[in-house]
């Protein structure tokens, strides 16, 4: 018995330690894990407290509520600039979204034609592709030929540049939903083309969301296309064929100013352009949840 006990201790002790490394090496990288996303949250934690640090002070009632005032006069806002933003990325949203998104869905259901084969690498080069060079296009197409600036074409060239992220993505988020609901809605009786767009568009509504406002993140705070385009405004307008004001251009106009007054303001118009981006990502995530609450009742 002694013999066959020291034979099974022997036994035991390699498997105790293998299961002791392994449970080492499991903590280590959980450790290793939660560090990276702890340091991926740290820029923007630092960004945002520096932000609220040095523009806070400068918001105010009349900041969202007035227009800018001269050089040398107390107070003055960005009400012009707040509103023309929101209508950038309305225009934007209304050119890139529904061609983005129906070139996501093409692409994941045509998987292996030619077209989406290109359109998919041309979608991989736009992505990448400058945002001044953009505003010069848009400025080459859409300003020059009418002979003045326009909201128009502001919105018209940050929401070609949502084109490619929101293909991208929408493609990812499609190419996710599992085979058998196709099938599934195709045996109904369901037409392919509805059952894209019903079944399919709808189960991957989520990821796509996410995308959306990924894309409307970033051309919010464009300012190189819209230097080219919509060019700026330091009066109230909100006619879409003639220049506009943007939180982009007003922040950067008064960032290059030797004013310490414009200087403040800045940082608050900064502050509340992420504010914005914010908000909107916290209303469409609020309606996405409430569309799929509602679905799965």
């Amino acid at each position: 018995m002694s013999t066959a006990a020291s034979t099974h201790g022997a036994l035991a002790r390699p498997r105790a330690r293998g299961l002791a490394r392994r449970r080492g090496v499991s903590i280590i990288m959980v450790t290793l894990t939660c560090l990276a996303a702890a340091l991926a949250v740290v820029p923007l934690v630092v960004i945002l407290g520096y932000l609220v640090k040095q523009g806070a002070g400068a918001l105010s009632i009349d900041f969202f509520t007035h227009m800018p005032k001269p050089v040398g006069e107390a107070g003055g806002g960005m009400a012009n600039a707040i509103l023309g933003t929101l209508m950038l990325i309305a225009i934007a949203s209304l050119v890139g979204l529904p061609v983005g998104i129906g070139a996501g869905l093409y692409l994941a259901e045509q998987r292996g034609a030619k077209l989406a084969n290109l359109v998919r690498f041309l979608a991989d080069v736009l992505n990448g592709l400058p945002s001044i060079v953009m505003g010069i296009f848009a400025w080459q197409f859409l300003v020059r030929p009418f002979g003045h600036f326009s909201a128009l074409a502001g919105g018209a060239a940050i929401g070609a540049m949502m084109i490619p992220l929101v293909t991208r993505t929408t493609e990812e988020m499609v190419r996710t939903v599992p085979q058998s609901l196709r099938e599934a809605a195709l045996a109904l009786g369901y037409p392919r083309w509805r059952t894209s767009l019903q079944i399919v568009l709808r189960t991957a509504l989520g990821g796509i969301v996410t995308g959306v406002l990924v894309a409307v993140a970033r051309v919010a705070g464009e300012t190189a296309p819209l230097l080219f385009t919509a060019f700026g405004n330091q009066f109230w307008s909100t006619k879409v064929t003639q220049p506009i004001a943007a939180l982009p251009l007003q922040i950067f106009t008064y960032a290059i100013s030797p004013y310490d007054e414009w200087h403040a303001q800045a940082w608050a118009g900064a502050l509340v352009l992420i504010a914005l981006v914010l908000v909107i990502s916290l209303i469409a995530r609020f309606v996405t949840r409430g569309r799929h609450a509602g679905g799965h009742d």
